[in-house]
């Protein structure tokens, strides 16, 4: 026994390790004036160990966030919410497609990358475990990160909406289409110089999981690009290299599809499919949700799949979905080999991969090159099939196999003759002046994109404002990208006829003729000093409630009358209630707010400077989506010039100087200029360090 013993202490003096930490001599980070992160490493591997070191430094709590939902763990930390997005990402089975599908697609460079990045998250949390949520998370591994990429595609992709409407009862309605993001790209022939402009304008949550965070990444391999990514992304979403840009919006492709399913008779949990008969598969999975303090139960969930894709039970039937977003893991490797190109050819050649399955780009380069596609995975598909309605789960011929259209039968247009590009997530089909814009054809009975027929504001907008120039200055430039004016006709692609809204009679409708009159009379202008612009948008919330509460979001939709007297009532009540008069100063009423900093924010939803807030309970109108991190850029035959802000700061800590330090820039339209010279950068850095990596000693 006694030499049983000396065994078991000679093992544990071999086996046992103390953690230390030394700098990352191969990785410097340089914070400017703004905090924000410029990291140059050795390699492409060492910088986005860096990057995560800044990202972690910056924001961990997010971060973690989305990588605890990745392992089914959100729910132990946020209750009851978390639980939800934890057993979502369960039913769509996305951490067994990135298990089957990870050893296959995931291979050399990019597997480093995924290492190195996933290297740095654990490193912080060794050295901080103060800040970690959840012991149990960590170690993170790379199948918890591409979960996580896996369930932001399934969300920018729209394919979440099918879903919602499965929940909701709404079978054959047409999805929400999401609020937007602008993307231009202005050639030498429509600018006044030498130069070619790019706006980079993605309107994305101010904070949270997709949120931008501003970053600049620079190796010894030719790496030099800054742009935005969110938190948990090894590399540059959409931003500025050297040699070229661009910017992603969101588009509306049909990448996700719902089937009724046709149950056997006596069979229970059996289905027909053509001359078969096959069972659906079982799957039980097992979560933790948190009640208070350190109290946790366990919860257990069966969800069922057939060879469509997961299943849900409803009071209208069985109804299985089926969606492209989680089918390729190659996306970051895509992004990866973007954010690297230096020219067009080499940036189409990354855009071939198609691994990306959705957005849209708009492309600049020094070359005066400027390029838009709708970008998309799209199913090869069945053309005798209305694929926009619930199909039959019973017909093979339904049933998709991951074959996709090539990239050159996507909407695109290149170098048009108009001079310009854009993007305000308007139909494809009107992306530069109509002479140069792409044909709809009959594949997009398969394909699903938003018609020709249909515009939003910002389009409509765009085109009023660009078509007043035979050529523009930066600064011409700069006053269309931060339009705060709406066009002469208001139209939406679920309120065809939006103009309704404005044009009431008001000795019609007496009880409401003060707040028709002012909207009668309205300049459209949304600046924080116009005194009609927050009825309108107040109205024009309470008109998208009540359409949604009434099942009426539908693509081509139509409002009556009727729902805009509701509307305008509505609207009149509240700023009776909360301010005792209907022509208040917008600015007075929708603010900029974080912390203890409050500035009047300009903008609205669905102009080009767009805005989406939350009231609180107070009456104000706080600002949580639209004009977020802007880029705006401009080549010519020597390299780049790159104007950028963000709507708060670099961190998400309430203590750091760069929590709200570009709230005041952002509000007044002023951006600030970022550089991509590497060495001039750091030579004027606040601060310069090295992130700190783990040496395992033996005791």
């Amino acid at each position: 026994m006694k030499y049983l013993f000396l065994l078991f202490m000679l093992f544990g003096l071999f086996s046992c390790h103390e953690i230390e930490f030394l700098e990352h001599q191969d990785v410097r980070i340089a914070r400017d004036e703004w905090g924000v992160p410029h990291i140059h490493g050795k390699t492409d591997i060492d910088v986005v160990y860096g990057l995560a070191w800044a990202q972690c430094e910056d924001d961990f709590i997010t971060l973690q966030e989305q990588l605890l939902a990745a392992k089914g763990m959100l729910g132990e930390v946020k209750g009851k919410d978390g639980l939800v997005v934890d057993f979502a990402i369960k039913f769509m089975g996305l951490r067994e497609e990135v298990e089957a599908r990870y050893d296959i697609e995931i291979r050399g460079q990019h597997k480093d990358l995924l290492n190195s990045f996933v290297d740095g998250i654990n490193a912080f949390a060794k050295r901080y475990p103060e800040e970690v949520l959840l012991d149990d998370a960590f170690p993170i591994t790379n199948h918890d990160l591409l979960v996580a990429y896996q369930l932001g595609l399934v969300d920018i992709s729209g394919a979440g909406n099918d879903l919602r409407n499965i929940l909701e009862g709404n079978i054959d309605q047409e999805e929400k289409l999401p609020v937007g993001s602008n993307a231009i790209a202005i050639s030498r022939k429509k600018t006044d110089g030498d130069k070619t402009f790019l706006a980079i304008n993605s309107h994305q949550p101010l904070e949270g999981w997709y949120s931008w965070y501003e970053a600049h990444l620079s190796s010894n391999e030719g790496l030099n690009i800054l742009g935005g990514t969110f938190p948990g992304g090894f590399m540059i979403f959409h931003g500025v290299n050297e040699y070229l840009g661009w910017a992603h919006t969101v588009n509306h492709p049909d990448l996700s599809d719902v089937y009724k399913l046709r149950m056997h008779e006596s069979k229970p949990q059996h289905y027909y499919y053509g001359d078969t008969i096959l069972q659906l598969e079982r799957r039980t999975y097992h979560a933790w949700m948190k009640l208070w303090g350190p109290l946790k139960i366990p919860i257990t969930r069966t969800i069922y799949h057939s060879i469509h894709g997961p299943v849900i039970k409803t009071d209208q039937g069985y109804f299985a979905w089926r969606f492209v977003a989680s089918r390729n893991l190659r996306m970051s490797e895509q992004w990866w080999a973007m954010n690297k190109a230096k020219n067009f050819d080499e940036f189409q050649q990354a855009l071939k991969m198609q691994a990306i399955p959705s957005t849209n780009i708009v492309y600049a380069d020094r070359y005066d090159s400027i390029y838009f596609i709708s970008n998309a995975s799209v199913p090869v598909r069945d053309y005798g099939l209305k694929w926009s309605s619930t199909l039959s789960g019973d017909s093979p011929s339904s049933l998709w196999e991951e074959q996709y259209y090539p990239l050159d039968s996507l909407p695109q247009v290149l170098n048009p003759e108009s001079g310009y590009v854009f993007n305000t997530n308007n139909s494809p089909y009107n992306a530069s002046h109509a002479d140069d814009d792409p044909l709809e054809t009959d594949l997009n009975d398969v394909m699903g994109f938003q018609g020709d027929t249909l515009y939003n504001n910002r389009s409509r907008q765009f085109l009023n404002l660009i078509e007043q120039y035979s050529e523009l200055s930066y600064l011409d430039f700069k006053d269309i990208k931060f339009s705060t004016t709406y066009p002469d006709t208001l139209t939406s692609p679920t309120m065809v006829n939006l103009e309704l809204l404005l044009s009431l009679n008001p000795d019609k409708y007496q009880e409401i003729s003060d707040a028709i009159s002012l909207l009668n009379k309205w300049d459209r202008n949304t600046n924080i000093d116009n005194t009609t612009a927050a009825l309108f948008i107040i109205s024009l919330k309470r008109l998208t409630a009540l359409l949604a509460s009434e099942g009426k979001i539908n693509r081509g939709g139509l409002i009556t009358e009727e729902d805009c007297v509701k509307a305008i009532s509505q609207a009149k009540d509240e700023m009776m209630d909360n301010y005792g008069q209907i022509d208040k100063a917008l600015g007075e009423i929708q603010r900029h707010i974080r912390g203890e900093i409050s500035l009047p924010l300009s903008g609205g939803p669905d102009v080009l400077a767009a805005i989406h807030t939350q009231s609180l309970d107070n009456g104000i109108y706080k600002g949580v989506a639209g004009e977020s991190y802007i880029i705006l850029a401009q080549f010519d035959s020597s390299g780049v010039q790159i104007e950028t802000i963000n709507a708060y700061g670099t961190s998400a800590e309430p203590n750091s100087p760069h929590f709200t330090d570009q709230m005041e820039r952002y509000v007044n339209r002023q951006l600030k200029p970022m550089s991509l010279d590497i060495d001039k950068v750091f030579e004027k850095a606040d601060t310069v360090y090295h992130p700190l990596r783990i040496i395992n000693r033996p005791m």
